[in-house]
This record gives structure tokens, C-alpha cells and sequence, in this order.
């Protein structure tokens, strides 16, 4: 008998076409947005946004950033149940890392008297600061960690997705400039359900390399 996660691993695919009367229901949002709030990231920085299109008003908007480019990824905006920008910080200060630790003390992680010291970890942060404070390639590292676990989370919901890299990156930072706040998007999430009729990926076989070509022994 295949292991359960195995199993939806297996199931997970890439949507090429949603069907437009489907939408996810609220309990598996909710299910859903906590697993990417408890994504793990480096010195547990979060340097992470969520934006949440699930307004007919508010997809039109990303799918008006197609304008120029990637416009095969055009259709899966309006079509899905939900779009979710995933930005980073691309500027990650100490500041930003205090709130981290200001929560881990009001959790009870951090002990109040020991404030100071947990900012030791943000030597982590320091090292992937250029000379002009920006740490993009560490935030956009740690996004993506976030990503493969909504990913695999949904695959165990059995909510269908496409992670879409295939976006104006200009355009959407124009037209959520004050969504963003600063923050960078680079890649976003369609997710939804799948066209019965319409969506050739649906039944394709699964191909992987094989486990030899990928792992090392030692």
C-alpha cells in the first residue's frame, strides 16, 4: 500500500486549465493560510507577504498585468478560485528581524532578559546584505520555501495549483505598489479546480528522475 503522502505527491500536477465554477471552500483557506504562516525560513527571519486576490475586482487587476507578456498564464488569473502574490522583503533590516524576536518573547519563546542575544542570529541576515542593504536573493530564498510547503499542503487538500514565475514582475509592482509596500513579487499561485474536459496535464503520467541520478549515498 502507497504512503498517503506519497500518494498525493504523486497526485499533485500542475493545472493547465481550471474550471471557473469551482471555488475552494473557506475551511480549506483556513487550513491553508496557516500552513504558509508556519513556513520555516532561515533565523526564522519571515520575510515573507502574502497578497490574497479572491475578488473578481481584484484578479481583473492581475490579469491586466499580462499586457505585455506571458499571456499564456493570463487565463488561470480569472478562471481559478484564488491568485496569492508571494513577495519578499528586499530589504531586510534589523528592524524587520525585532518583530521576530519581540513575537518570540510574547510566545514565550525568548525569555524577555535574553532580548539582546537573539539578535545573534541576524548574522545570518548580515551575510546576505550588500553594501546598499539589499538581501533580495536571501528573502527571495526563504519565499520559495514557503511556496514548495503551500505546494505540498495543498496537494494534501487536493486543491489543484500553478505556480506562476510567468508574470510581468513590472507591472504587478506597479499595479500593487501599495499592496507591496516595498516588498518584491516574483512568482504567484493560481489555485482552484481542475476543467474535467479541458485540462490536458490532469491525466498525464508523472515523470521524475530517477532517485539514482539525484541522491548521493555516502
Amino acid at each position: 500500500m502507497q504512503n498517503q503522502i506519497i500518494k498525493e505527491l504523486n497526485q499533485r500536477y500542475t493545472c493547465k486549465k481550471y474550471d471557473p465554477t469551482k471555488k475552494v471552500p473557506q475551511a480549506d483557506l483556513d487550513i491553508l493560510f496557516e500552513a504558509m504562516r508556519l513556513s520555516p525560513s532561515s533565523i526564522n527571519s519571515q520575510p515573507w507577504k502574502f497578497i490574497v486576490l479572491e475578488s473578481e475586482a481584484a484578479k481583473q487587476r492581475m490579469y491586466n498585468t499580462f499586457a505585455n507578456k506571458f499571456q499564456f498564464n493570463q487565463q488561470h488569473v480569472l478562471e481559478c478560485s484564488h491568485v496569492v502574490l508571494f513577495a519578499h522583503n528586499p530589504h531586510y533590516t534589523r528592524e524587520d528581524y525585532a518583530k521576530v524576536v519581540d513575537k518570540g518573547i510574547e510566545d514565550g519563546r525568548v525569555k524577555p532578559e535574553e532580548r539582546e542575544n537573539a539578535f545573534g542570529s541576524f548574522l545570518f541576515a548580515e551575510l546576505n546584505t550588500d553594501e546598499n542593504g539589499y538581501t533580495g536573493h536571501w528573502t527571495k530564498a526563504q519565499l520559495y520555501i514557503a511556496l514548495g510547503n503551500t505546494l505540498h499542503t495543498l496537494a494534501r487538500l487536493n486543491i489543484d495549483s500553478t505556480s506562476l514565475e510567468g508574470i510581468d514582475t513590472d507591472l504587478v509592482a506597479e499595479e500593487f505598489k501599495k499592496e507591496l509596500d516595498g516588498f518584491a513579487c516574483d512568482v504567484a499561485l493560481a489555485i482552484g479546480y481542475h476543467h474535467e474536459r479541458e485540462d490536458f496535464n490532469k491525466n498525464l503520467p508523472k515523470s521524475r528522475l530517477s532517485h539514482e541520478s539525484m541522491f548521493v549515498h555516502l
